[in-house]
């Protein structure tokens, strides 16, 4: 019960709803490129991630991977087509050796309607995801690709940065395939642009990590 009150999606149940919740609910773990789900199929479980990291991908007409969102811990995904009864509209793909906690539909149903709180940090969430989903496919179609990396990364900065002496360390592990799947380019093209960022002195690697050292020259490339 400890570990759910940390949670943001149970703020505001006592620990007797706690109690009253957790038979619903159970974890799973998923190993690095795991599929949890697929586009298409039916919306069987509700999902949060614990631990690790998780990405919502889509097949471009070139069948091309899109990386629209990653989901890091605290965060939920598969919300919108669970609630509305309607097929997985993405995939969603382990990152990283992940563990997630996870509700049947019926269960879910069950448990909004018993508690509307729930219902309402819910719905908090998916609002924030379909607008970030929203500005990630306006990005790829509108924005040049710097402007479009340097718009991912301070995104990723503000939702998993760490301040550290040399700039803000964006804390999961991403290869520039990934970068580039996520901003609808190509890796020789990713490549390139982060060649020139870190030129620039805007970011630097470390650990496998990127590491944004002039925020406001980065800034410059996504306004």
């Amino acid at each position: 019960m400890k570990r759910l009150k940390e949670l943001s999606l149970f703020k505001g149940l006592s620990d007797a709803d706690l109690k009253e919740l957790e038979p619903y609910l159970g974890t799973t773990k998923f190993r690095k490129k795991e599929t949890i789900f697929s586009e298409g199929e039916p919306p069987e479980w509700f999902y949060l991630v614990l631990s690790g990291k998780v990405k919502i991908t889509k097949l471009s007409h070139e069948g091309k991977e899109i990386i629209l969102e990653v989901i890091s811990p605290t965060d939920i995904f598969g919300g919108v087509a669970v609630i509305r009864g309607f097929p997985y509209p993405a995939n969603a793909v382990a990152m990283e050796d992940s563990e997630v906690l996870r509700i049947s539909r019926k269960n879910l149903m069950r448990l909004v309607d018993r508690f509307p709180n729930l219902m309402y940090f819910i719905a908090l969430q998916l609002g924030d995801r379909m607008k970030s989903s929203y500005d990630s496919l306006k990005n790829i179609a509108l924005e040049r690709v710097e402007a479009r990396i340097a718009a991912l990364l301070l995104k990723l900065s503000r939702k998993v940065g760490v301040s550290t002496k040399d700039g803000t360390l964006i804390d999961m592990r991403l290869t520039k395939q990934d970068i580039a799947d996520m901003t609808g380019t190509t890796v020789e093209t990713s490549i390139r642009t982060f060649s020139k960022f870190k030129k620039q002195g805007l970011v630097s690697e470390s650990g496998g990590k990127f590491v944004i050292r002039d925020k406001n020259g980065l800034e410059s490339f996504s306004s």
